[in-house]
């Protein structure tokens, strides 16, 4: 019965239909408030609730796109509404509907301005992030895209920090850039092509002249997304000025779009630009690890720091995508699941003791253990994910980077490990600044102990890291199929891949 319904647009749109209600809410502004936050939240969390439908009825063993939607959209021209999941986008999806119900709950006290428009800010958001994921369209794929450029664009110069609006303004125009280069390389493909479908553009062989320009045209926008040094100076800003909540997200999803990006079209439709720009990426991925990891070192605004470690981490992606190998490329995706669930849970960290003290100064803290005990657990739990310790999931992730690295070259794979140790230095060094020692200040003193609201963030987060610590194969069976297709789709490109050599 399910198979006839259009389940994903229903998980797309849904949030939409909250923004009606929500729109619709009357009284005073204490009671349209909390009418907002309650409306936001039960939309959310019932939209990933009816995600879960995907996630039940996936079949791991097939090839193409399920949950398939198509529909005539701009009459003859070749461009239609067209929306699937494979296993690269279904686990982004999750992610995306998981994340916002929490990012809303992690909302609830610190926003208290006009709260109705920023719910209704987040479930656009929500919408935009999944109808990037499922679009197999490559006008809806742009469309959504950019869209979710908007929504974040206001979290951040509304609700955000004494910087907002500068920092709102570089985050939009550095993508915004980026994008309209996207652009102009998509209008070529689809003259070239004679169609804006996805799934046919994979199996379109465009000459390798033009499989360079478009290669670069799509590079200027997923770099910025990812980001990749040098274009990553936005995010520090962004994420300083952001709301708790807004960083979640940002850090969350918004970085992976860059990393699924490469995969759905880089890889998969430029093979032999692929393979012949992946040096470059190597380079400006190693230098992303090492330098910004030493610039984290330097920091003394927490969630600086963990901006800077984004920018590490999420350069392990761009190397294991690029490494061309099946380990490479299992591991960038695996990490940038694990990156979504630890960085978000990292920023909320920030932002549960930054609600108390109002301050991100490092050398504010000292001795929270004392006060906060259970804070302080999860705290240390969601810091040795972030640095890779076996049993959580940001281990997989960067052992299959690694050993994917390691085939490619010996010599990426060493230099990408020094981004292991950096990073636990600068983990460390800022868990024991914060947590332990003599409580000396009379504001720390004075910390309330973790909600009930904020356990219920942290706990669902924990759960999932831990699983797919112990047990990767339940991410890992979902994705296998589809980069096996990604590298059929190389090797039918081209490219010689090392596996096979």
């Amino acid at each position: 019965m399910i198979d006839n319904w259009p389940i994903l647009s229903i998980i797309t749109f849904m949030p939409l239909a909250g923004v009606l209600f929500l729109l619709l809410i009357r009284g005073d502004n204490e009671t349209v408030a909390q009418n907002a936050r309650n409306v936001a939240l039960w939309v959310s969390a019932f939209t990933f609730l009816v995600s879960l439908v995907i996630l039940i009825g996936f079949d791991n063993a097939v090839t193409g796109y399920q949950f398939e939607e198509q529909r005539v959209w701009l009459g003859d021209t070749g461009i239609s509404y067209h929306m699937g999941v494979d296993g690269i986008s279904m686990p982004f999806v999750l992610l995306s509907t998981f994340l916002t119900p929490l990012a809303i709950l992690a909302s609830w006290r610190s926003i208290t301005s006009r709260v109705r428009e920023y719910m209704i800010a987040f479930l656009v958001l929500e919408t935009m992030m999944v109808g990037m994921f499922v679009s197999l369209d490559m006008l809806m794929f742009y469309l959504f895209f950019e869209a979710v450029l908007i929504p974040m664009f206001l979290i951040i110069g509304i609700w955000g920090g004494p910087r907002r609006v500068y920092a709102a303004f570089k985050f939009f125009l550095y993508t915004l850039l980026g994008s309209v280069l996207m652009l102009v390389c998509m209008l070529a493909m689809y003259i070239d092509a004679g169609s804006t479908d996805i799934p046919l553009l994979t199996t379109h062989e465009f000459a390798a002249g033009m499989q360079t320009w478009l290669f670069l045209g799509f590079l200027a926008s997923f770099a910025v997304k990812v980001p990749m040094w040098p274009v990553h100076t936005w995010l520090p800003d962004a994420h300083v000025e952001a709301p708790t909540a807004g960083s979640m997200i940002l850090a969350g999803v918004l970085l992976k779009m860059g990393g699924y990006g490469f995969l759905r079209f880089s890889l998969p439709m430029f093979p032999m630009a692929s393979e012949f720009f992946a040096p470059l990426i190597f380079v400006l991925s190693v230098i992303a690890v090492i330098y910004t990891s030493l610039v984290a070192l330097a920091q003394s605004d927490m969630k600086k720091m963990i901006a800077y470690s984004s920018v590490a981490h999420m350069g392990f992606v761009t190397i294991g995508i690029f490494s061309l190998t099946e380990q490479g490329i299992a591991g960038a995706m695996f990490q940038m699941i694990s990156h979504g669930l630890v960085s978000a849970a990292l920023f909320f960290c920030v932002g549960v003791v930054y609600d108390r003290l109002h301050t991100r100064d490092i050398s504010a803290y000292g001795g929270v253990t004392a006060v906060m005990p259970r804070y302080a657990v999860f705290f240390m739990f969601m810091m040795l994910a972030s640095v890779g310790l076996p049993g959580t999931s940001g281990f997989v992730g960067e052992m299959l980077v690694l050993v994917g690295a390691w085939q490619a070259n010996t010599w990426l794979a060493l230099f990408t490990a020094t981004g292991l140790v950096l990073g636990a230095t600068y983990m460390l060094w800022l868990y024991r600044r914060v947590m332990f020692g003599q409580v000396v200040s009379a504001e720390v003193q004075a910390m309330e102990p973790m909600q009930p609201r904020e356990l219920g963030i942290f706990v669902p987060l924990t759960i999932l890291v831990l699983v797919f610590g112990v047990y990767p194969m339940a991410l890992l069976d979902v994705m296998d199929v589809s980069i096996q297709f990604i590298l059929d789709d190389l090797a039918a490109g081209g490219v010689s891949l090392l596996a096979a050599r």
